[in-house]
């Protein structure tokens, strides 16, 4: 068994959720605009916080996939940067991540 089966299969798990996330963030922001004008500025206000919660949902989704595939192809753990090891304390907080601490911090990460 791999060493990060178990990880693997906890960023499928937040693959899921992230996807269910968005499927709600999407349908919320397609529901038709209320007649009454002051509700539908609430709505827009509230619409551009969806498209932006949408969009780090994409982004996180996006970097859980990454995070798989590192680990199918067995690079998983190893920054993209660097090459060094990437802490365990930091991929328990951060499944997904992709560089150390080091390189992450140099990039503004």
């Amino acid at each position: 068994m791999n060493e990060y089966e178990q990880v693997r299969h906890n960023l499928i798990d937040m693959l899921e959720d992230l996807d269910d996330r968005l499927a709600k963030i999407t349908h919320d922001v397609k529901e038709p605009l209320d007649k009454d004008f002051e509700e539908q500025a609430t709505q827009a206000e509230n619409d551009e916080v969806l498209d932006n919660l949408g969009n780090a949902a994409r982004t996180e989704i996006e970097m859980v996939k990454q995070a798989i595939t590192r680990i199918d192809k067995g690079e998983y753990g190893l920054c993209e940067v660097c090459g060094q090891p990437i802490s365990k304390e930091r991929l328990k907080v951060i499944p997904y991540s992709s560089m150390c601490v080091k390189c992450a911090s140099q990039a503004g990460c």
